[in-house]
């Protein structure tokens, strides 16, 4: 017996492969030639830590806690959130 027999259905498979390679080229042309991602990414950093610079010593606890939890990233280089 084949798998239509018992389910009724017909399986349908399809490989979005060549679809996810044209959109991924898409994102890349819409982003121009002057995009940089090492100036992207440097900026992020930079954004990163003025955000949590001169902190009070209540805010430094409640960061530590929250970076501490997981639900913030902490500073090591390719931080990102536990969850």
């Amino acid at each position: 017996m084949n798998e239509e027999n018992l389910t009724g259905h017909i399986p349908f498979t399809i490989d979005l492969t060549f679809e996810e390679a044209r959109r991924r080229a898409e994102v890349v042309t819409a982003l121009g030639p002057d995009w940089d991602p090492v100036a992207v990414l440097q900026s992020e950093e930079e954004a990163y830590t003025l955000l949590y610079s001169n902190l009070d010593a209540e805010q430094q606890r409640t960061y530590d806690l929250l970076v501490a939890a997981g639900v913030l990233p902490g500073g090591e280089p390719g931080r990102a959130a536990a969850h």
